[in-house]
């Protein structure tokens, strides 16, 4: 199918909001990346388990990638038809209505200060009840029980939140807001909160009342591919831009990748590793530890549903490595590095930093490098983490395979880590499938141009967008079945061993 005709001097632009930066990028009508500019954002640890980031510095970072790319051709601000924003999801941010300045800073959806109160809500007799209305597990890594802690710990900010005159959101409703002067969010962000109920798609009363957070604080939910408002000309030097899309993250990197049949599956290896399973109309309930989110929502449309497995640390492990330990130079020698040696000679690295998540979802977990001798050499170390991220995305996919009642016929891999070859190639051997990487490594990016084109009329549907992404290379297995076994029968030992330190030392 070839895409739909229109001026060649038109693009769509991709606001992608992560943890660990943001990029603005242009894509044009053949879906080819036509500029783009990233800025890192800081983030700050001020307590074991506390992981914050200045929403002021979220802002100036996105406003400079921004005219970073919009000043690099007087064009691209004349012929940027839309804007679409993928975010990090669950992050949690309060705000002044008036003044639009943050009250405390974000916590960040690796934040685990209310795991306490998640052991209190996983033994009460409102577990199932959450479990079945949100589709989620019970985890500070969810915005409702961050925000809950918000609105103990900021003082007067359930009076503000009450009268309306304090706003809470994720951090696209935090952008939008900025941005727009619109208060609202989409599906895919709002079914991360723990507040949504994934049948009805909207916020649910029980649950708001339960995590005692008032609705006159909420943003509007209005569906992932619409138009959610319109950036004046100041910010992007240019006219009037409309905002046609939202999409959490990896629900972005999954469209981006072109998987909308159900049954495809890719995987985000960023700061952590988030491997979504389309599911198409049918709402998937997980019997072994995953998720059941929206994908992406459109007006007279049924909604899109996918299975998730989330990873807290995989890319993260390896900038621990080198900022923590010392051991890397540049994040980019970690392949170099693990292929110098055979094996990890028996170490083993659970990057369990900030506790497990699917499917295992244990926040006493701790991290454990074990099998260490006299003869370790820092490259076991570097090598045993590369193994890890694919370890924890294995757990993942076969959790994914049961509750499908069905095989993947390969993976796909996005995210920065997915330059590493070696990772790649363990992966598939691993998995025993193929692993497929895009051109593009930056997929969600791409997937909120995606949406932003579908919503804007850029591109005239999902079916479209499926013939736009090129791959790169394809990775096929070659280890022998034993090795595979025994490999992964030593990583389970090691998960065993690393799950719940920090209750047993209480």
């Amino acid at each position: 199918m070839s895409p739909s005709k229109a001026s060649e001097h038109t693009w769509v632009g991709a606001i992608d909001l992560g943890t660990t930066g943001v990029r603005f990028a242009l894509f044009d009508h053949g879906a080819r990346c036509v500029a783009s500019a990233y800025r890192p954002i800081p983030i700050d640890t001020p307590q074991p388990g506390w992981v914050e980031q200045d929403p002021d510095g979220m802002l100036a970072a996105t406003r400079a990638v921004v005219f970073d790319v919009l000043s690099q051709d007087s064009r691209f601000s004349r012929g940027l038809t839309a804007v679409g924003i993928a975010n990090q999801r669950e992050t949690v941010i309060a705000w002044d209505r008036q003044t639009g300045r943050p009250l405390h800073p974000a916590l960040v959806w690796q934040d685990r200060r209310t795991a306490a109160r998640c052991d209190e809500l996983r033994n009460s007799e409102d577990a199932a009840r959450l479990r079945e209305k949100t589709g989620l597990s019970i985890d500070p890594y969810f915005s409702a029980t961050k925000m809950e802690w918000l609105l103990h710990h900021v003082p007067g900010l359930r009076d503000r939140t009450t009268d309306g005159s304090a706003l809470l959101g994720t951090v696209d409703a935090w952008l939008l807001w900025q941005l727009t002067g619109v208060h609202a969010t989409d599906d895919t962000n709002a079914s991360r909160t723990m507040l949504y109920n994934i049948d009805r798609g909207g916020w649910d009363d029980d649950l708001l009342q339960l995590f005692g957070v008032p609705s006159a604080c909420l943003p509007t939910i209005r569906p992932s591919l619409s138009t959610f408002g319109t950036i004046p000309p100041e910010f992007t030097t240019g006219t009037e831009v409309p905002v046609t899309a939202i999409l959490g993250d990896q629900q972005a990197a999954l469209l981006g990748q072109g998987l909308t049949a159900a049954g495809e599956a890719q995987v985000t290896w960023g700061t952590g590793a988030f491997l979504l399973m389309n599911t198409g109309s049918q709402r998937a309930m997980s019997q072994a530890g995953l998720l059941t989110t929206v994908a992406r929502t459109q007006a007279d449309a049924a909604a899109c549903y996918a299975l998730e497995g989330s990873v807290f640390v995989a890319g993260a492990a390896m900038q621990w490595l080198r900022d923590g330990l010392g051991l890397l130079a540049d994040v980019g020698e970690a392949e170099r590095l693990a292929q110098s040696v055979d094996s990890t000679d028996g170490v083993v690295f659970v990057p369990a930093l900030t506790g497990l998540g699917a499917p295992h979802w244990d926040a006493e977990a701790r991290g454990l490098l074990i099998g260490l001798t006299r003869g370790t050499q820092r490259e076991h170390i570097i090598r045993a983490a590369l193994e890890a991220i694919a370890y924890q995305t294995h757990d993942v996919v076969r959790a994914m395979e049961t509750d499908a009642s069905t095989r993947i016929a390969a993976l796909h891999v996005g995210g920065g880590a997915a330059r590493n070859d070696f990772l790649c190639q363990f992966q598939s051997d691993l998995l025993g499938v193929p692993v497929v990487r895009p051109a593009d490594l930056e997929t969600t990016a791409r997937g909120a141009a995606y949406a932003t084109g579908i919503g804007s009329g850029f591109w005239r549907g999902t079916e479209e967008i499926r013939y736009l992404s090129i791959e790169d290379r394809r990775f096929e297995p070659a280890m022998a079945a034993s090795t595979r076994d025994r490999l992964l029968h030593r990583w389970n030992r090691a998960i065993e061993r690393a799950k719940g330190w920090e209750a047993d030392d209480r």
